[in-house]
């Protein structure tokens, strides 16, 4: 623009047409130098953005001269995009998934050395049960399910004790959830525990260094649930007690329980069970039962199938030993702990609809109340339908909370 103005105003100068055709040369020179050299840019930026994208999709290659196999180099990518990181640190081959947030709960530290002591002090004070539960999720998912389950602990177990086995809850946010419970008076712990010490000298041992390793694969099953599988399993071997899942309301006394697992379902015909489940499990120290659980866990490992390391393991051992000598347990019902199937829980959440759901209501909670232990909410189906007052859970968290706020809520 300025070489245009400036061409004007010698032609205004000049009336000579030489001069006239000699600036517009030049002017329109000008301009087709602009975008010869637009377009270079342009077509040089492309080929740059195409060649990075190309370089993102085609990892370079390393060949194993002696093997003749071709191997990816070692890849990090950020987990938040949740691409498996692959390591060469144990040799070419031998490759380690994405490290998981879970993992964290194998690391051994100077807060999960004091966990041993810990335990033995926090029971060293008359409890009535010893209770677990294992949260391996972010605190902040602590919720009003999990404090309702917690408060049915204590509803029927004044003098109880339950330690919650998770490196999240054990913090001052985690704390905090708690301490309602402990200004009344009772005995809540959340630990971090040592995984390493817990599975020490077991079959588990030997699965734990092949995880930390990368020579095992965790599987597509979310981490968490399979670790919980293991740490309940480990925590009852090694101090004994009740374990409980964080989706369980207790609506009557453990206190005469002794070496229990309890049956989520039955054949109709010959009552015998079909399938156990391992929600709720009580055991004394080192029960056998426990150490063969571990053992299958360890030797049949599959993150890849649910329930294979969970319920579907502990029907496979109970299976395998029922009856032998030395396996000393009792399968109770599945009016006992899970008195509703996990694809009919909805019912238990919802308001009737007529005087016979109402008459319905009133029947299956006088039911409960005197033949079962406490409930399952199958978390992974209920947990966001909303109590409604009045309904079964209704009536049933009302009555076997401590603190009562948000009974009606998911």
């Amino acid at each position: 623009m300025a070489a245009k103005n400036f061409g004007c105003r010698l032609v205004n100068r000049s009336k000579s047409p030489v001069v006239f055709m000699i600036l517009f040369a030049l002017l329109m020179f000008s301009m087709l130098a602009d975008s010869i050299v637009s377009k270079i840019s342009l077509e040089s930026a492309a080929f740059n953005q195409k060649r990075d994208y190309q370089a993102l999709q085609s990892p370079k290659l390393v060949r194993n001269i002696k093997r003749n196999v071709v191997f990816p180099l070692p890849l990090t990518v950020s987990a938040q995009n949740k691409i498996i990181r692959v390591d060469n640190e144990h040799g070419i081959g031998k490759f380690r998934r994405r490290r998981l947030p879970e993992y964290d709960i194998f690391t051994s530290d100077e807060l999960t050395k004091k966990f041993h002591g810990r335990v033995l002090e926090f029971f060293n004070h008359g409890c009535e049960v010893h209770f677990f539960m294992t949260w391996i999720a972010k605190v902040g998912s602590f919720g009003r399910r999990e404090i309702m389950a917690v408060e049915s602990v204590f509803k029927a177990h004044p003098n109880g004790c339950l330690m919650i086995l998770s490196r999240t809850m054990d913090s001052v946010q985690g704390y905090r959830i708690l301490k309602p419970l402990l200004d009344r008076g009772f005995k809540v712990l959340a630990v971090a525990p040592d995984f390493p010490f817990l599975v020490k000298n077991t079959p588990a041992e030997a699965w734990l260094d092949d995880m930390k390793s990368g020579k095992k694969d965790p599987g597509e099953i979310p981490l968490a649930q399979n670790l919980s599988n293991l740490l309940r399993l480990a925590v009852l071997y090694k101090y004994g007690g009740v374990y409980l899942d964080t989706d369980f309301i207790v609506l009557r006394s453990f206190k005469g329980l002794k070496n229990t697992i309890g049956a989520q379902s039955i054949d109709v015909v010959s009552k015998n069970w079909t399938r156990l489940n391992n929600a709720v499990l009580v055991f004394d120290m080192n029960h056998p039962l426990v150490l063969k659980f571990i053992e299958e866990f360890a030797l049949t490992f599959d993150g890849n199938k649910w329930g294979h390391n969970g319920p579907y393991m502990v029907s496979r051992v109970v299976r395998g030993v029922e009856g032998r000598a030395g396996y000393n347990f009792t399968i109770l019902p599945p009016m006992a702990f899970y008195p509703v199937d996990w694809m009919k829980i909805g019912s238990f959440f919802k308001l009737p609809k007529d005087s016979a759901g109402w008459r319905w209501i009133e029947a299956k909670v006088w039911q409960l109340k005197r033949q079962t232990y406490g409930v399952h909410l199958w978390n992974k189906q209920s947990s966001k339908l909303m109590v409604e007052e009045g309904s079964v859970m209704g009536r049933l968290m009302g009555e076997n909370c401590v603190l009562c706020k948000h009974v009606y809520s998911s």
